[in-house]
């Protein structure tokens, strides 16, 4: 549950980095944006691979 809380924690992170970015044409922003998504992306592949070793420890 703490990599999902996290995960939460990242996601705002990445609105708000968005929203600078997008509207307010900060280009410091997009490139904290990238990088916030990227962390995403690996926390979601980490959240993936526990869920399927608990699923595959149940067998």
């Amino acid at each position: 549950m703490e990599k999902l809380n996290l995960l939460t924690e990242l996601h705002n992170q990445a609105q708000k980095e968005a929203e600078s970015f997008y509207t307010q044409g900060n280009k410091a922003a997009g490139t904290r944006l990238r990088k916030v998504m990227l962390e995403i992306k690996k926390l979601t592949d980490d959240v993936r691979k526990d869920v399927q070793a608990i699923k595959n420890e149940e067998k």
